[in-house]
């Protein structure tokens, strides 16, 4: 949900008039009761919305659907992404709105505050998603990060010592995995060798690491960011080929 009952709260205080789409907030634990509380509107269609609204809230990049239902000088604020979709980007400027990308909002001192916490939520899920497919059940390879007694932990390699990076590093450390991190700035590197434990090792990215890596691990991690930019294709599909199979096998 893009805005919680608090933020409808200050809007309504402030005088503005706030719609919210019926159940948008149900995923998040959030009733339409809720929103109305604190002076939300609720509208029974996103249609609605797009018809009354100036400005427009919401998560999710705007879906080919729903080009038609944006008007000249609306304000959107959401998660765009431009650089990997072309077809996003001039159906936007088609329409001639304010688009504002959460992802490329910046402070005076250059942090990313509508960014970091998305990131920090994608480095932890990643470990959690990557160890439930990594059970027999899901067709994965039978293991657990862990490891148990006389068994080998799984080896997790990361690219990225970001924020997602990092926040994947301590939560596959903190589940037993042996941990390769790579990045290309150094620095980082030595920051993230003084704060976390002996099962996490850094390395300088580059292709020939990033091959070794990725050939050696039973779970991949990508984080990489270019503000702005498409991220590069560190993985490709022959490498992806020639990484371990079911049974250990590659």
């Amino acid at each position: 949900m893009g805005l919680l009952p608090v933020g409808v709260e200050s809007l309504v205080r402030a005088g503005h008039q706030v719609l919210i789409e019926h159940n948008a907030g149900i995923a998040s634990g959030i009733s339409d009761v809720d929103y109305e509380t604190v002076g939300g509107e609720i509208t029974q269609n996103p249609e609605e919305i797009f018809a009354q609204a100036q400005m427009i809230v919401k998560i999710k990049e705007p879906q080919a659907s729903e080009y038609k239902f944006l008007k000249k000088d609306q304000i959107l604020f959401t998660y765009f992404h431009f650089a990997a979709s072309r077809e996003l980007t001039e159906g936007l400027l088609e329409r001639k709105i304010t688009a504002l990308a959460y992802e490329t909002l910046q402070t005076e001192d250059g942090e990313l505050p509508c960014l970091i916490p998305m990131s920090e939520v994608a480095g932890r899920m990643a470990v959690h998603e990557g160890a439930k497919y990594l059970e027999e059940p899901m067709k994965g390879r039978g293991i657990l990060l862990a490891g148990v007694p006389g068994v080998y932990p799984a080896e997790v390699t990361i690219i990225g010592a970001g924020v997602v990076g990092s926040n994947a590093c301590k939560m596959a450390a903190g589940l037993g995995a042996n941990v390769t991190v790579l990045d290309i700035n150094l620095n980082r590197l030595r920051y993230l060798e003084e704060i976390m434990p002996p099962n996490v090792h850094t390395l300088m990215s580059n292709s020939h690491n990033i091959r070794e890596a990725v050939l050696r691990a039973d779970l991949v991690i990508s984080s990489v960011l270019i503000r702005g930019a498409k991220a590069p294709c560190l993985i490709d599909r022959k490498l992806v080929s020639q990484m371990k199979k079911r049974g250990g096998d590659r």
